[in-house]
């Protein structure tokens, strides 16, 4: 979908803020099961808007900044470097394993990654970037996450290497 055809959906009437807090014309939504169901249905087209295509019907979604947020950050030992993993507990109530290759800094010293597959960006909170950043490590001014036997560069947007 192409940027121009954003305006030729109708708005859900849905916002949700850099928190991942969903509202509804100004309410906030507290039912669960009905944004994890928004979620499963959620789209991002080739702009960055959001669309909800529910039962062949199309709205767009206002975003703050990113609808995924992850909520926590867990390291999960295994018997091997190689085996380990960290986990993200995602807004959607799901949880999947950090792409190391995804993560970066962007405004504000705000930590995002990407998820569902590399298909959509995710805003870290700030516990969640705090759990995360007890495993980084710093190398000549250049800060690396230890994954699987190798350091992954935590580029900040804008600057790599």
């Amino acid at each position: 979908m192409d940027s121009s055809m954003i305006s030729d959906l109708p708005p859900c009437l849905i916002y949700i803020d850099k928190q991942g807090h969903w509202f509804h014309k100004g309410v906030e939504m507290i039912r669960r099961d009905y944004i994890r169901m928004f979620y499963m249905n959620m789209e991002l087209d080739s702009e960055g808007h959001y669309i909800i295509n529910w039962n062949g019907k199309k709205c767009y979604v206002e975003v703050e900044d990113t609808a995924f947020v992850v909520k926590r950050t867990s390291y999960q030992e295994k018997p091997t470097v190689r085996e380990a993993s960290y986990i993200l507990s995602l807004s959607d109530d799901t949880k999947e394993e950090l792409i190391p290759e995804t993560l970066h800094i962007g405004k504000d010293n705000v930590m995002y990654c990407r998820i569902k597959n590399n298909a959509f960006p995710a805003r870290f909170t700030r516990s969640a970037y705090y759990q995360l950043t007890k495993h980084i490590i710093e190398e000549n001014n250049k800060y690396y996450l230890p994954f699987k036997g190798k350091n992954y560069p935590v580029y900040t947007e804008g600057k790599e290497g």
